[in-house]
């Protein structure tokens, strides 16, 4: 579509854009389209006058998720599509991926509407091994503290952590640490338009409590990484599941996944919403997407 525009969506932080996402702009052009940063809560900023959304760096939508979720809706067209990030942005869709074989990380789920008292909440914390906090709806480790069972110190910060979290009316999601994670970080694998283009590696960031530092989201060391034909399996399993509950195709997805003590590769979680794509550790990714989009746009 010659003379098309797109939005490509971020936050006031990043007003233009993280830096991964700029070389997309020069790829739409190439293709005749006119792409152009734009902030999701500005209100000066008309979204009709663009035939397509492009979600990329909205990364402070967590503490207004409804508002996030009503301005997905109001834009006329928009990827991944509304339907998807009202699914997605809410971590009780790994309930579904669980409930389809798909490997997840045990969690315990911690529902505000209970009114669970603090003891309530300790007797609900594993007895043994590291574990990790965090409400259901956050973005870049926001929120997400991990801590130890055998710790008084640790273990009281951690219940004050999960009750501040249910006190806001906030699901709570409480998981075993994965220890693979120390020693060999995050596997995360990218899709664009359905296809698997390149996988990175990401350090661990969990080290002790959750701290509000301020920040977007918490510093990551990663590197390019081929992904094993099982963690493709698993990601493909898991994104048809997404396909499936949503009723819609997936322009760009990231799977994390993270490897249990059995060896098999777990999903820690699903990616499709605003999740960093690491364009420049893949060849041609920006290509592959701004194809992408030339296909949503007809």
């Amino acid at each position: 579509m010659t003379n098309a525009r797109v939005a490509l969506a971020t936050c006031s932080q990043l007003p233009d854009l993280d830096k991964d996402d700029v070389p997309l702009i020069a790829a739409l052009a190439s293709r005749g389209i006119t792409a152009e940063p734009a902030v999701w809560d500005d209100p000066a900023v008309d979204w009709q006058a663009y035939d397509l959304v492009l979600v990329r760096s909205t990364w402070d939508y967590s503490p207004r998720h409804d508002e996030f979720l009503a301005w997905a809706r109001s834009l006329p067209k928009v990827a991944n599509s509304a339907d998807v990030i009202e699914w997605n942005t809410d971590k009780r869709y790994l309930r579904e991926l669980e409930a389809a074989g798909i490997p997840v990380i045990p969690t315990i789920w911690l529902d505000p509407a209970r009114h669970l008292s603090k003891r309530a909440v300790h007797t609900r914390m594993p007895a043994f091994g590291d574990f990790v906090v965090k409400p259901v709806v956050s973005a870049g480790a926001q929120n997400t503290g991990r801590y130890q069972p055998v710790s008084a110190e640790s273990r009281g910060k951690a219940i004050a952590h999960a009750t501040r979290l249910l006190d806001d009316g906030r699901w709570v999601m409480i998981q075993p640490y994965v220890t693979s994670v120390d020693t060999t970080g995050e596997t995360c694998l990218i899709f664009v338009d359905g296809e698997h283009t390149h996988a990175i590696r990401k350090n661990a960031l969990l080290t002790g409590p959750a701290e509000d530092t301020g920040e977007l989201y918490a510093e990551e060391e990663n590197s390019a990484y081929e992904a094993t034909p099982e963690q493709i399996e698993v990601a493909e399993r898991a994104l048809a599941v997404a396909r499936a509950a949503t009723g819609a195709d997936l322009t760009y997805a990231r799977v994390d996944l993270v490897t249990g003590d059995d060896g098999v590769p777990m999903v820690i979680e699903l990616e499709l919403t605003e999740p960093s794509l690491w364009m420049k550790y893949g060849t041609g990714v920006e290509d592959k997407l701004a194809d992408a989009v030339v296909k949503l746009l007809g």
